[in-house]
């Protein structure tokens, strides 16, 4: 297994991305800690993964309290003795956020996901940091969308706020490497089976006048293999990237737009 004998955080483990990177990341031998605001969500994954034969544990953690992140890695290492893999893919309802031209946005509404996901993944990568670099070893994954760079219209602030997670894992690669910790970043695209990507998508079609359906064709269009990524393959590569066998692999952007972008 992949990740036998190594400790796994996920934040915003409770959603459909982190949910199923959690499943994943146990079904490969990690011993995952479960971290979210739901916590209805989070003990039903980690019912689902004891039941497959795993370890799971749970937490409510609110990865925008600097206070709660760091208390709760102290709690993992006491529980666990290392904190191995982190991996932050908390998310907002997007009503508001996208869909709207940034010249009709409201300042709320642009602010939102800049304030939240950089400052989300710099609290919890920075925590998790700072007990890697003393075990001398580790992982600090994120998570973005491949409008961090290209030209999309109606993101308001989701691009710039994916772009600055993105320069925030590869400064966080140049100083942790030393100390033998690794950061990647995953890109996807939209992975239409989640209810976040379903509302987005929703967001977009009404802007432009279309069905939700015609908006995701479209969007599968622009693949280089005229399909979508699912999210369960999103957490096949974060489980491989996690893991020793991409040793070699730091300060690095994956590409899982299914050729949305082409590298």
């Amino acid at each position: 297994m992949l990740l036998e004998k190594k400790n796994a955080v996920v934040y915003g483990a409770g959603g459909v991305i982190g949910g199923t990177v959690a499943r994943t990341f146990a079904a490969e031998g990690a011993r995952v800690f479960l971290a979210g605001r739901n916590t209805a969500a989070l003990d039903a994954t980690a019912e689902e993964i004891r039941a497959a034969g795993g370890t799971a544990d749970t937490a409510a953690v609110d990865a925008l309290d600097e206070a709660a992140v760091e208390a709760h890695l102290d709690t993992v290492v006491q529980t666990a003795g290392s904190v191995d893999i982190s991996f932050n893919a908390i998310s907002l309802p997007q009503t508001g956020i996208q869909g709207t031209r940034i010249v009709d946005l409201s300042p709320e509404g642009f602010d939102l996901p800049m304030a939240t996901y950089p400052k989300a993944n710099f609290l919890t990568a920075r925590a998790a940091a700072r007990r890697m670099t003393g075990q001398g070893s580790g992982v600090i994954l994120t998570i973005t969308a491949s409008p961090s760079r290209t030209a999309v219209p109606l993101m308001g602030g989701m691009a710039p706020a994916w772009a600055a997670i993105e320069a925030l894992s590869r400064g966080l690669a140049a100083e942790l490497g030393p100390h033998g910790v690794r950061v990647v970043c995953l890109r996807a695209a939209g992975m239409p089976e989640t209810p976040q990507l379903s509302e987005v998508y929703g967001l977009h079609a009404d802007a432009y006048g279309i069905s939700r359906d015609a908006f995701q064709a479209r969007m599968a269009d622009l693949t280089l293999r005229k399909q979508l990524p699912t999210v369960a393959e999103i957490a096949n590569v974060a489980a491989f990237v996690a893991s020793d066998r991409s040793s070699a692999m730091t300060g690095a952007v994956a590409n899982l737009t299914s050729g949305l972008i082409a590298d």
